[in-house]
């Protein structure tokens, strides 16, 4: 008989509504769980066990009570160490960070209380959401569960690496060019970037503000859809929020596909990505064929300039949102300054990392006099023929598919100096964000090298629902992968 934490969320929710097992007891499996792998995999920056099991004995009150519960009600989470939580240190990865309590919640911190999804910790992530493979965080670099030698990929990949070595059933985090669906393939697990503005933004410390999104990752497609459908909605306190009903994901999930059109991304499947990535999608594409869907190639001609684009946009964004973190109002502020020009020049110095320098720096220079319209000008540009290339596809496909990475799971260390070669493991993924539409990267099967592949689904904004019942038809058709090696440890 499986173990608790082996088991699935909505097998984990079923067994609290149904008294197999308590809240509390669901809680502690999986906090034992992380106390057997933590020190191998290091996915959380902080753990909450005593609010995690506070809140798993309200949802057994509840119960007991005969009270209604939530369909994730009891179901443990963790967030990304980017969402404020009142009372619990929010560190974004970063040593400027590394004390402050934010003194409220953030709209998805309180929604995933509201659901009754008791949390187990903040997770690892790189420094302010930068980065591809969580070695950039102040806090030191979590592993892939499937090799430890290896990245889990990022920014989130602490929330990846909990869900795969089954530290939690649902994790969140954010995806600003690919930072859940990257990692998410990178694990083997299902990781859902949201139409922008579906999932408030308020209480996240920002990124690039024209780009981040929230989003979960789960083990199943099914899951994912819960998790999403949790936290999203309109929020006033969030300028962007979309005002709109959100559907329910879970009820139309096993609706099927039969008869929606598939476009495999031409750019995706060519020079750059490892060919066992390659002959994944290809399978993947037979495979949504053969579950009766039309399946053609479609050009995006702007694709590949869209990694440019990006990183001209999301650092003069970065530029101006970290612009805050001067020693003056919160945060780090260094020792005994000799004016305040000092305390701002050597508190920035010591509490930010190399790459979050890096970007600052890119992106002041981008949007400095005499070279605004010559770069940041014209990187609006391309994200508007970014939009207008995928509106066209839209037109001709329901959805389209190309693989989520263009690679499997790096080695730790192995892109660490070269930022390039690192920038490039999001070419798949940032299109998306720039369009501000949706993707989900499902498994698609082992690389050559025994490490998990990702498929992306990429869909017009506000087409979650359809995305989600194409990803729970491909997962039924594959069925699951093989667990990943560190599933051995007790």
């Amino acid at each position: 008989m499986a173990e608790l934490w082996q088991l699935d969320a909505a097998a984990l929710a079923k067994a609290v509504r149904d008294g197999e097992a308590s809240a509390r007891e669901v809680v502690d499996a999986h906090l034992a769980r992380i106390e057997a792998v933590e020190e191998d995999v290091h996915a959380f920056i902080t753990l909450t066990p005593e609010i995690a099991r506070a809140q798993a004995d309200e949802v057994d009150r509840k119960r007991a009570f005969g009270e209604r519960l939530g369909p994730l009600a009891g179901v443990p989470t963790a967030l990304k160490d980017i969402f404020c939580t009142d009372g619990i240190r929010t560190t974004a990865g970063s040593r400027i960070l590394e004390e402050y309590v934010p003194p409220y919640d953030g709209t998805a911190t309180i929604k995933v209380r509201e659901a009754g999804m008791p949390l187990l910790g903040k997770t690892n992530q790189d420094e302010f959401a930068m980065g591809s493979s969580t070695e950039n965080s102040a806090f030191g670099v979590s592993r892939n569960p499937w090799d430890l030698a290896r990245v889990p990929g990022g920014s989130s990949g602490g929330s990846s690496a909990a869900v795969a070595a089954g530290m939690a059933p649902i994790t969140y985090g954010t995806d600003t060019g690919g930072s859940i669906r990257q990692p998410a393939s990178l694990c083997g697990v299902v990781g859902v970037r949201p139409t922008y503005g579906l999932v408030s933004r308020f209480g996240l410390i920002a990124f690039a503000s024209s780009l981040d999104q929230i989003g979960p990752f789960a083990r199943t497609v099914r899951d994912a859809a819960a998790a999403l459908y949790a936290v999203a909605g309109h929020d006033p306190r969030d300028s962007t929020s979309i005002a709109q009903a959100v559907p329910d994901y879970v009820a139309s999930i096993d609706k099927g596909v039969n008869g929606l059109r598939v476009g495999v991304v031409k750019e995706g499947m060519g020079e750059g990505a490892q060919p066992a990535v390659v002959a994944r999608v290809q399978e993947a594409a037979e495979r949504f064929a053969g579950l009766g869907c039309s399946v053609d190639e479609v050009s995006l001609p702007s694709f590949d300039l869209a990694l440019s684009a990006y990183y001209l946009i999301a650092p003069a964004e970065c530029s101006s949102n970290l612009a805050r973190y001067d020693g003056v109002r919160y945060g780090y502020r260094a020792d005994d300054p000799r004016d305040v020009m000092d305390m701002n020049m050597r508190t920035r110095a010591h509490g930010f990392g190399d790459e979050v320098k890096r970007r600052i720096m890119l992106g002041t220079y981008a949007l400095s006099a005499g070279y605004y319209d010559a770069y940041y000008g014209k990187a609006q540009k391309v994200r508007t023929l970014v939009i207008r290339d995928f509106d066209a596809a839209y037109e001709k496909f329901d959805f389209l598919i190309c693989p989520t990475s263009p690679t499997t799971a790096f080695k730790i260390g192995e892109k660490a100096d070269d930022p390039l070669a690192m920038y490039l493991s999001d070419l798949f993924t940032i299109p998306t964000n720039l369009a501000g539409s949706t993707g989900i990267s499902v498994p698609c099967g082992l690389a050559d090298d025994g490490l998990p592949v990702g498929l992306q689904l990429l869909g017009p904004p506000l087409s979650e629902e359809l995305l989600f019942r194409a990803g729970y038809a491909f997962e039924q058709d594959l069925g699951p992968l093989p667990d990943p090696p560190l599933w051995g440890a007790r």
